[in-house]
C-alpha cells in the first residue's frame, strides 16, 4: 500500500485557552479527491493552515507528501497548490502581471500549461484583477494554484460567494484538470451538494475531531434511517451506532451508522407494525453526524 498524500496523527491546536483541534487523525490517499466537511468555525481552515506550515500545532504530526509540515514548509509549498476561500489578489495588477509575479516563486512553473489555462478559462491577459467577475477571479486563483504542476492541491472553500452556475463550472475545471493526472485534491467545503458528486473520500470534522472518514460510496451505503412505531419496552440503547433520533407522535425516526443486517433485524424486532428503511443523501448524513440527537432517554421515556 502506497504512502498517503497527507497523513495527520494526534494533531492538537489551540488559540489561547480555546481548543480547536483535539487530536485529529486523518489519511488522504494519493490521487484521490478528498472532501473535507465541517460547519463554519469548526476548525477546517485551522487544520489547513497547519498543513501548510503557517502555524505550529501544540502536539501531533502532519505529513504532506511525506514531509513534515512545520520543519519542511518551503519544500512542501513547492509541491502543493493552494486556493483559499474568497482569495484576495492585488487588484491593481493585470492578469499577465500577477501570473508572472507568482510564477517567479516557482522554478518549475509550466508556462505552456498556464497559457492553456488562460484560454480555457476565458481570461484576458490585459484585464485588471479588480475588473474580473467572481467567477473569473476564482478561475485566475485556480490557475495560480496549478501553474507549477503540483502533486497535491488544497482548496479551502474555493466556491464561496459564487453563483450556482459558476460553482459547477469551477468544479468541472477541477475534475478535468486534476483527476486524470493523478493529482491529490483536498477539497474543504461546507456546501455538501457540491462535494457529493466529485469526492472519492469524505471526512467529517466536528468539535475538533474527525467523526467519520471513509470512501464516499461506503458512507452512503452504511448510514440508514429507519421509521417505525416502537413496541412497548423498546430500548434503542441496545443498538450501537445511533447518530440521530426524532419523534413525531408515536412514530420514531432512527438514523444508524455502520448499518449491518444484525442491526436491521434488531430495529425490525422493535417495531409494532413494520419498519420503513430510507437511504440518505450526503447532506442528511452530515446533519446526522454533526447535529444529530444521540440522547435516547427523552424518547424512551415517552414509549
Amino acid at each position: 500500500m502506497s504512502e498517503p498524500a497527507i497523513k495527520i496523527e494526534g494533531l492538537h491546536f489551540s488559540y489561547g485557552k480555546k481548543q480547536v483541534l483535539k487530536g485529529v487523525n486523518l489519511e488522504v490517499p494519493k490521487g484521490s479527491i478528498f472532501g473535507f466537511l465541517g460547519r463554519n468555525g469548526t476548525g477546517k481552515t485551522t487544520l489547513i493552515k497547519t498543513m501548510l506550515g503557517l502555524q505550529k500545532p501544540k502536539s501531533g504530526k502532519c505529513l504532506v507528501g511525506g514531509m513534515d509540515s512545520f520543519t519542511q514548509t518551503l519544500d512542501i509549498r513547492k509541491r502543493i497548490g493552494f486556493m483559499a476561500e474568497d482569495q484576495q489578489m492585488y487588484g491593481w495588477m493585470k492578469v499577465k502581471q500577477i501570473i508572472k509575479w507568482v510564477a517567479g516563486f516557482y522554478p518549475n512553473w509550466d508556462y505552456e500549461f498556464s497559457d492553456k489555462l488562460i484560454v480555457k478559462f476565458g481570461l484576458s491577459l490585459d484585464a485588471k484583477v479588480k475588473e474580473l467577475s467572481k467567477g473569473q477571479n476564482s478561475s485566475l486563483a485556480l490557475l495560480l494554484a496549478l501553474g507549477h504542476r503540483p502533486d497535491i492541491v488544497i482548496l479551502d472553500d474555493p466556491t464561496l460567494g459564487l453563483d450556482p452556475i459558476a460553482r459547477k463550472d469551477f468544479l468541472r475545471h477541477v475534475i478535468e484538470l486534476l483527476q486524470s493526472d493523478g493529482v491529490t485534491v483536498f477539497f474543504s467545503s461546507h456546501l455538501l451538494y457540491e462535494i457529493e458528486p466529485v469526492a472519492d473520500y469524505i471526512a467529517i470534522l466536528d468539535k475538533g475531531v474527525i467523526v467519520k472518514s471513509c470512501k464516499t460510496e461506503e458512507l452512503r451505503e452504511s448510514v440508514r434511517r429507519f421509521i417505525l412505531t416502537p413496541s412497548s419496552n423498546t430500548n434503542f440503547s441496545e443498538i450501537p451506532g445511533i447518530l440521530d433520533t426524532f419523534q413525531t407522535g408515536n412514530t420514531i425516526s432512527v438514523t444508524i451508522e455502520d448499518c449491518t443486517e444484525q442491526k436491521r433485524e434488531k430495529i425490525k424486532s422493535m417495531s409494532s407494525n413494520g419498519t420503513q428503511e430510507n437511504e440518505l443523501n450526503l447532506d442528511e448524513i452530515f446533519e446526522a453526524y454533526v447535529i444529530g440527537n444521540k440522547g435516547l432517554e427523552s424518547i424512551e421515556s415517552k414509549i
